[in-house]
């Protein structure tokens, strides 16, 4: 509740706005861990949707949402380290802007909250530790590499998970039980499901993204993160060409 009140007056007390101050020993500065929380209060206040889902899918989430209020906390207090605050510095809300044109669309908003930004978190986090570590903070650094980034791809994966249960599941509609369609989606994750439906689901994914997604796919992809997510580059790399609309 402390994080959670942390980020309500951050956001939402416009008099907490003001140039934030910078330790200058530190070449990487305070606003890039302050994008860096940015990111991780968004992710935590999108896990309070409700859904006829599994029990377990409200586990993954409440995992989900607990690693992010964690993410926010550290990274907070590491920020104050820096001699900032959250909150003092201007981020972007691209990732809000995704969570209210998904909050009708369970679908979509995994797809576009979990196998898009969060996997783009994967992508670009390796560089941004680089960053960290090279302009001499080490201490960011490390909370980066040991905390943040392993808990990002299972984050990830629950995403890839619950879409492909979801894609199933409508599929199959109500001749599957929830069980077997858990099944079905453990066998997916494994490379073992049929492949004709394993297409169709990579389809589905491509389709929802293209129609809440602006714009390509940026890479380098992080492969072996992605990888390790639950989903391989047929799901992510045609997504990375601009589709040509022909009349």
């Amino acid at each position: 509740m402390q994080t959670l009140g942390l980020w309500i007056s951050c956001t939402w007390n416009f008099s907490l706005y003001v140039p934030g101050a910078t330790n200058p020993d530190y070449v990487v500065t305070a606003h890039d861990v302050d994008k860096l929380i940015a990111v991780e209060c968004i992710l935590m206040d999108e896990q309070g949707r409700q859904e006829s889902m599994p029990r377990d899918f409200f586990t993954d989430f409440v995992k989900v949402a607990q690693d992010e209020g964690r993410h926010f906390t550290l990274l907070a207090a590491r920020l104050e380290e820096l001699g900032s605050f959250y909150g003092a510095l201007p981020a972007h809300d691209g990732l809000w802007d995704s969570t209210i044109a998904t909050s009708k669309d369970l679908l979509a908003r995994l797809a576009i909250e979990h196998c898009v930004h969060e996997a783009r978190g994967l992508d670009v986090l390796p560089t941004t530790i680089s960053r960290f570590r090279k302009g001499g903070d080490g201490k960011t650094a490390e909370l980066l590499e040991k905390v943040v980034y392993p808990e990002e791809i299972t984050h990830c994966a629950a995403g890839v998970k619950w879409f492909k249960y979801l894609c199933l599941r409508s599929k199959n509609g109500d001749k599957a039980s929830c069980d077997s369609l858990v099944s079905q989606v453990s066998e997916s994750m494994q490379g073992e499901i049929e492949r004709e439906i394993y297409d169709e689901v990579i389809q589905k994914f491509h389709t929802i993204v293209r129609a809440y997604f602006r714009g390509p796919l940026k890479p380098p992809f992080n492969e072996e993160a992605r990888r390790a997510a639950g989903f391989g580059p047929q799901w992510y790399e045609p997504l990375a060409v601009k589709e040509i609309v022909t009349e």
